[in-house]
């Protein structure tokens, strides 16, 4: 029996395909299958600015595979091949899937620490919100930061929007004017509170000036979501039309809540996963430590971090725990696989914000963007999707730690502290894993939720939290212990989580103290609360 070589053509759709099938067809030697254009992303041409065939492919894949397993299995030689060719091509472009994070692993000795903090902005004798425009608004504050302190200023169309230096660390703007330092990728946690020190004394020189404070909340203790002002961001826009579509609170989050955020390296696929696991499993312990927002409009909120509460009710498309992080083959391909299913918000093209709110970037890949018909993802794109994916713990480039409270000066110094110790040190980590590895996805769940409640009283699995928050810290102190990064004064980095160390011996975290003050000297009034956590 004369051996048979199959021929693929792939073609575009509407192209003549059904046409060309049909006269294929009429040869007794030629089989032909349905709608050949099912793979056309797998041979997509690949240019540099275009990733279509490097995330397009599973979807394509989906689609293909559907086909074949309904193919008579009595075309055997055709069957066979084809599942073949494809499943080879499947397997080459999987590893071009992944090259995003890997071309990002960075050795041990190049490892970085990028800490984040926002602040809020509030009129000094009203304790109000300030809006963008105005002799003492966020626009007036951003251009005297660049007059006088030497940032070089980025516009949105008409409006300064945020301010970036030499060194990439950048001012940008929340959507409801809240103040936020992503700082610059530094070697040790010294130079991350230098940093941090020195950016508030020059924002605070600059609200001197317009009769204007900054303060460090979990969320705005006092004032209305009426009350504030969305900033003249094209996104946010976007955004502020499909919240409410999705959750009862994503604007809440968008216009009244500030975090602290640490961003944190990974050398390999291995690396990461446990670095990313460990970190959202322990997540809880991180939120009760800096539960920062007891109050809700001037009142008790009954929840000592009512920040993670506006979260859980924000976008559960995008937001929490992903349980993909649980299973046990977690690595590049399956974050990739979570976020090509994360709704999109938007694409920028020519200084313009399309609105494909609710649509899928795999939607993206595949063509299916109603308000963005030919346009074609580009790297930027992708890297623009992955920052509106706000889990808890983020895969970017790097890592992302995202579920503490705003705060003082000494939390935006310790909380990238604590985690610098836990997941920089091998020893550290590795008993951070052993601790992680009892506790289970519906426990982090339930926990993330009670340390929102009740703070250090809470419960993780078997865990109470108040005894791991010490045993955490104590692991830190000796990852820090060992990093052995000396300052100027040949002191190591394990001072910087002296304040949270404090706080477990105490068992009373800062919205606890609050609510102290609150029921006694304070007689109920909460804009005392500015006067006690403003930034000076």
């Amino acid at each position: 029996m004369k051996q048979i070589k199959p021929i693929f053509i792939i073609s575009l759709p509407r192209s003549g395909s059904t046409l060309l099938q049909r006269l294929m067809l009429g040869h007794s030697s030629i089989d032909s299958c349905g709608e050949p254009w099912l793979a056309l992303p797998l041979m997509t041409q690949v240019k540099d600015e275009c990733i279509i065939a490097n995330y397009g492919h599973r979807s394509a894949a989906r689609s293909i595979q559907a086909y074949l397993e309904g193919t008579p299995r009595g075309k055997d030689v055709y069957y066979e091949a084809s599942r073949k060719f494809l499943l080879d091509l499947y397997a080459a472009r999987a590893k071009e899937n992944i090259e995003y994070f890997r071309n990002k692993e960075t050795p041990k000795k190049d490892w970085m620490i990028g800490t984040e903090h926002e602040k809020f902005i509030f009129n000094l004798e009203s304790y109000d919100p300030v809006s963008y425009h105005g002799e003492s608004g966020i626009e007036k504050l951003l251009l005297i930061l660049k007059e006088n302190s030497g940032w070089k200023p980025i516009y949105e169309k008409s409006n300064i929007i945020g301010l970036i230096a030499d060194d990439k660390s950048s001012i940008s703007l929340e959507p409801g004017g809240q103040f936020e330092l992503s700082g610059a990728a530094l070697k040790n946690l010294h130079m991350t509170c230098q940093e941090t020190g020195i950016h508030l004394k020059e924002l605070r020189n600059a609200l001197s000036k317009l009769n204007l404070g900054m303060a460090g909340f979990g969320f705005h203790p006092l004032s209305s979501r009426n009350d504030f002002k969305f900033m003249p961001k094209g996104r946010y826009e976007i955004m502020k039309r499909w919240m409410p579509k999705v959750g009862s609170m994503g604007l809440d989050m968008m216009l009244r809540t500030c975090t602290i955020q640490v961003n944190l390296d990974y050398s390999s696929e291995l690396d990461m996963v446990r670095k990313f696991k460990t970190a959202i499993t322990l997540q809880p312990v991180v939120t009760a430590l800096f539960a920062n927002s007891p109050f809700y409009e001037g009142k008790p909120s009954n929840f000592l971090s009512f920040r993670t509460e506006v979260w859980r009710h924000t976008d559960k498309a995008r937001c929490g725990v992903p349980s993909c992080v649980f299973e046990d083959n977690f690595g590049y391909e399956q974050w990739v696989d979570y976020l090509l299913d994360v709704p999109m918000y938007f694409i920028y093209r020519n200084e313009h914000y399309y609105d494909v709110a609710g649509s899928s970037f795999n939607d993206f890949i595949n063509g299916k963007l109603k308000n963005a018909v030919g346009f074609r993802p580009t790297i930027k794109d992708w890297e623009d999707h992955m920052s509106v994916a706000f889990t808890d713990v983020r895969l970017k480039g790097y890592l992302e730690m995202r579920g503490a409270d705003g705060g003082p000066w000494d939390r935006i110094c310790a909380l990238p502290a604590i985690w610098a110790g836990l997941l920089y040190d091998e020893t550290a980590l590795k008993a951070s894993e052993e601790i992680a590895n009892k506790i289970n996805y519906e426990e982090v769940i339930e926990s993330t939720y009670l340390a929102a409640k009740v703070g250090m009283q809470a419960k993780i699995g078997k865990f109470k939290i108040n005894e791991l928050a010490s045993e955490i810290l104590h692991i830190s102190k000796s990852g820090l212990h060992n990093r052995n990064e000396l300052n100027s004064s040949d002191e190591n980095e394990t001072g910087y989580l002296s304040p949270l160390f404090s706080m477990v011996e105490e068992k009373r975290t800062l919205a606890d103290e609050m609510l102290e003050s609150y029921h006694s000297s304070w007689n109920k009034r909460v804009e005392l609360a500015f006067k006690n956590q403003m930034i000076n």
